[in-house]
Parts: structure tokens; C-alpha cells; sequence
């Protein structure tokens, strides 16, 4: 499973808020999305990088299901 909780931290490090990444062309959506750890495109995470001068692994991290 894909958890998007290092892209809030990551957020918070940068100073950069919601809405600045709804002004740098985040769709609100997307925003959703990533708070429910649902699927985005690559090319969400790319320019997620490019505003938060990161990388993928400060966007996100593998967290194994468990099989109950």
C-alpha cells in the first residue's frame, strides 16, 4: 500500500501550504486523493517534487498490507 504521510511532513518542512500547491497546479482532487492514499499519476508526484524540491521518497512510502 502507497502512504502518503511523508508529503505532509515534507509540506511542513518546506513551508508550503495546500493551497500553494493548488496555485502551483495541484488539483484539489488530487489533494483528496493523496489524503485518502488513493492513486495519483506519476507525472502528480513529479511536479509534487519540483515544488517541493524533493524527492519521490519524501512524497511517499511502501507500508505492507496485512493479510487478515
Amino acid at each position: 500500500m502507497i502512504d502518503y504521510s511523508p508529503l505532509w511532513k515534507t509540506m511542513k518542512e518546506c513551508g508550503i501550504s495546500q493551497y500553494t500547491l493548488i496555485n502551483r497546479g495541484i488539483d484539489k482532487h488530487t489533494l483528496d486523493q493523496l489524503r485518502k492514499n488513493q492513486n495519483v499519476t506519476v507525472l502528480t508526484i513529479e511536479k509534487l517534487c519540483d515544488i517541493l524540491h524533493c524527492t519521490p521518497n519524501d512524497i511517499f512510502s511502501f507500508k505492507k498490507e496485512n493479510d487478515s
